[in-house]
């Protein structure tokens, strides 16, 4: 559709149309629901209940690289854990869930919404996820969802204010760590942000998984046919900046316990000495 598009609209007039197409898609739609949806000040009334709820405590974000597989995750136990994306496949050998799940990308949402349907805990989802997919709906009236306003286009910015517009940053670990800037949290943690992809080919391109995934810790976490978009790491650095300086700012920490993590951003702990 893109490319019949890219024939028929002159060159000059390529660039403003797909800016303003893009806008519509991920702002200017979203602007319009947040306004008419009654299912987005429901989710402004739910997300207020976890403003500064957890001030001064710490909390851990659990990415999902391989490095969870060496590390003893049976310490979060008792912790607050933000869980991102898939992590809810670790649950059954974990004994445990995360206390919240955290999801803003699309693709990921689209093929693993029910799934995520399933889980009880309080879920943070992108508000693109409330549109209807036929012959059906991503996401049902669930008490445990919440949405939240992201985007991945316009200012490159951290926002302390999770009720309003959240940039995705590349990453929805930088939408968690936002989140935690909300709720208040004075030292966030993490683990298994290996920041270090087998994968390799032009950020945000989006590709079809030929086999076992590599990249991860399960096989079938992106495993073969799952389409996922290959990783922006600079994109990604550059948001992780931004929530350095922001945390500091605020005299709160940011650290990074991950096992053997490629990531040079944040100052690094050691796991185990967290529970010393």
């Amino acid at each position: 559709m893109k490319a019949a598009l890219k024939r028929v609209i002159p060159p000059a007039l390529w660039r403003p149309v797909s800016s303003s197409y893009w806008w519509w898609r991920n702002r200017g739609q979203h602007l319009t629901a947040l306004v008419l949806d009654p299912r987005w000040r429901e989710s402004r009334r739910r997300l207020e209940a976890y403003r500064d709820s957890h001030q001064g405590e710490r909390g851990f974000i659990i990415g999902n690289g391989p490095s969870l597989r060496h590390t003893d995750l049976a310490r979060l136990k008792g912790e607050f854990t933000f869980g991102l994306n898939r992590i809810y496949l670790m649950f059954p050998e974990l004994g445990f869930t995360t206390s919240c799940l955290v999801v803003i990308n699309d693709l990921v949402i689209a093929q693993s919404a029910a799934e995520m349907m399933a889980l009880t805990l309080p879920k943070f989802i992108t508000w693109r996820a409330r549109r209807y997919t036929p012959p059906w709906r991503w996401f049902r009236q669930d008490p445990s969802l919440i949405y939240l306003d992201t985007d991945f286009t316009g200012p490159e910015i951290f926002s302390d204010e999770a009720t309003r517009r959240l940039f995705e940053g590349f990453t929805v670990t930088f939408a968690a760590m936002q989140l935690a800037f909300f709720m208040g949290f004075h030292e966030v943690i993490l683990v298994g942000v290996d920041h270090n992809y087998v994968t390799q080919g032009t950020p945000n391109q989006a590709v079809i998984s030929p086999g076992d995934d590599p990249n991860h810790f399960a096989p079938n976490y992106f495993g073969k046919g799952f389409k996922w978009q290959l990783p922006d790491l600079e994109g990604s650095e550059r948001s992780y900046q931004m929530a350095r300086q922001a945390y500091a700012a605020a005299g709160r920490r940011l650290v990074d316990a991950t096992v053997g993590g490629k990531l040079t951003i944040f100052p690094k702990v050691d796991y185990n000495s967290l529970f010393e």
